[in-house]
This record gives structure tokens, sequence and C-alpha cells, in this order.
């Protein structure tokens, strides 16, 4: 079992940055790895960003590359998302989700939304002027 509580989302100017962290609890983190999703009114819930259990691999949706970046602190059951030069497309609720994978076996990029296992409860990122 392992619980997910995302903090660091809240108002921010166009071009500006946030970092988000998603905290866990539980048996095992660095067995797990961690992805980044976020939903905005009236759309899907979408793939941001994963990171491999050990954080030697890690993939970003075409949208985010080169201004995000995720990283872990497996010592501190932590995995960071920072985002720089937020647009307001940006706008919507962030989560973190973890799921249990070898990252020899599979990239965290070909695991689907529906494969993980837990979830936290989303932190609200706003982008505007």
């Amino acid at each position: 079992q392992l619980q997910l509580v995302e903090s660091g989302g809240g108002l921010v100017q166009p071009g500006g940055s946030l970092r988000l962290s998603c905290a866990a609890s539980g048996r095992s983190f660095d067995y797990y790895v961690i992805g980044w999703f976020r939903q905005a009114p009236g759309k899907e819930r979408s793939a941001v960003s994963c990171i491999s259990s050990s954080g030697t691999y890690s993939n970003y949706a075409d949208f985010v590359k080169s201004r995000f970046s995720i990283s872990r602190d497996n010592a501190k059951t932590t995995v960071y998302l920072q985002m720089n030069s937020l647009q307001p497309e940006d706008t919507a609720v962030y989560y973190c989700a973890a799921v249990a994978r070898d990252e020899s076996i599979v990239a965290c990029q070909n695991i689907p939304r529906y494969e993980y296992d837990y979830w936290g409860r989303g932190t609200q990122v706003t982008v505007s002027s």
C-alpha cells in the first residue's frame, strides 16, 4: 500500500515556475514508477511525465519537453516536478500516481494510465496574469 500527497501548486503568472512535490508513505517506494498526470476542466486526464523506480529513466509529454523536469529522492520518498515557462494552457489539477514496475522490463512511458494503482488527490496549478 502506498499513499501519495501532492503539494506545491498555486497561482503563477505566465512565464513563471512552480515545483510540485509528490510525497509517498508506505513500503518499498523504490519499487515504484511514479507518473505525473494533469486534468483541465472538461478534458481527459493526460500524462505529463514519468520516472522509473531508480530515477535512471524519465519521459515527458511533447507539450512539456524542455520546460518540465522530473526527479526523485528515494531516501525522502518524494518525486518532484519542476515546471518552468508556464503558460495558461498548463492550468490543470496535477496528480501523481504510482505503479510497481521493473524498469529493466518496461519503460515508464509505456505504462497506460489505467495500470497505475495508487493516486494522490491532486494539486491545482493555475497560470494566469
